[in-house]
């Protein structure tokens, strides 16, 4: 009799069961490090066969890894000084020397769909040499575009139910609207502010709470003059605790983010994690989410954001009916880690 559960196994599936040490280019986590890249590193870490790495340039230049996964690219060739900048770069240089003669295979996650404005020729190139040795592209949504010559895998992004468990929740506030996150020119915040001010003339009964940290002092500026001495809008323009984020999110009725340009939004997962309505502009991205979460809790808009857009979308709020929690089922940290370890597996073999 033989016994099937007892023969050897094949090269491939040695391959698959190996051990498997991945460098991933974000540091130990930090004060306000990015939710998404420690909940990406615990699903992970939870996994047997899989090994994870945090980036510092000494592991990266020498330290032995098998796959060197990077999120945001332009984070290694940047730098708060022209000097900084200028020895990242050449840190750079040697990195992608060792994974070429190596043969480590690099995966990427898509985060952003085009290169950051605003970064010199140098830059561009170091970053057009690390795609061109780049192995599989992981995107977030099927809606991102990758190039034709790479193997891509599709890893939705997962929630944030779990990294805002422990924090107190509110009650929502009849007519209050909230925004959450960096204030930066591509997320419009000056336009919700404006909007508001115009929609709250007619309607008293509104208030906006506006958490973040500001770009440039320039923009804050401009947003601080929008409000006014409006005392319907309370703005608190820093860096939030999770615990102030939570706290924003839960009292308003509805979270809007008004952004000129919107693709991977961690902000929509955010505030639907927190069991919140949002506003945000009409795109096929959004149009997607809306479906997957079910009715009443994604809201639309097209063209720039006008007062009547917030009465409107907070009727609707009103009036619709909806499921006591979004469904958020198919963005699980368990699946996203199992994917991840997958796709290393895949560039491997």
């Amino acid at each position: 009799m033989t016994l099937i559960a007892g023969r050897p196994r094949n090269d491939r599936e040695q391959k698959d069961q190996r051990q498997v040490k991945v460098l991933q280019s974000f540091p130990s986590p930090r004060p306000h490090s990015n939710p998404y890249t420690e909940l990406l590193s615990r699903s992970l870490r939870e996994l047997p066969g899989v090994t994870v790495v945090n980036f510092s340039w000494a592991e990266a230049l020498m330290g032995r890894y098998d796959v060197f996964h990077v999120h945001w690219p332009e984070i290694l060739v940047d730098g708060r000084s022209p000097a900084k900048k200028s020895v990242r770069q050449l840190l750079t240089v040697m990195l992608l020397v060792k994974l070429c003669c190596k043969a480590i295979p690099v995966v990427r996650t898509v985060h952003n769909v085009g290169l950051p404005e605003g970064i010199s020729r140098r830059e561009k190139f170091l970053l057009h040499v690390i795609e061109r040795r780049t192995a599989l592209c992981i995107r977030l949504n099927s809606q991102t575009e990758v190039s034709r010559r790479l193997p891509v895998v599709t890893v939705p992004h997962g929630d944030y139910r779990s990294w805002y468990a422990q924090h107190p929740t509110r009650r929502a506030v009849p007519g209050q609207f909230g925004y959450v996150g960096l204030v930066r020119r591509y997320k419009g915040v000056e336009s919700l502010v404006g909007a508001f001010v115009a929609a709250a003339g007619d309607h008293p009964q509104l208030t906006l709470r506006v958490g973040g940290r500001p770009s440039t002092a320039a923009l804050a500026a401009t947003i601080e003059d929008l409000a006014g001495d409006d005392p319907r809008v309370e703005l608190d323009l820093r860096q939030l605790s999770d615990g102030e984020l939570v706290d924003i999110v839960t009292s308003s009725e509805l979270v809007v983010l008004p952004y000129r340009f919107m693709h991977n939004s961690a902000g929509a997962l955010t505030v639907l994690s927190l069991g919140r309505p949002v506003l945000m502009p009409d795109n096929e991205v959004n149009r997607c989410l809306r479906e997957e979460v079910g009715p009443g809790w994604v809201y639309l808009y097209r063209g720039d954001l006008a007062s009547e857009t917030l009465v409107g979308a907070l009727q609707s709020v009103r009036s619709d009916v909806r499921s006591p929690e979004p469904d958020l089922s198919n963005r699980g940290w368990d699946e996203t880690g199992r994917l991840h370890l997958d796709a290393y597996r895949r560039v491997l073999s």
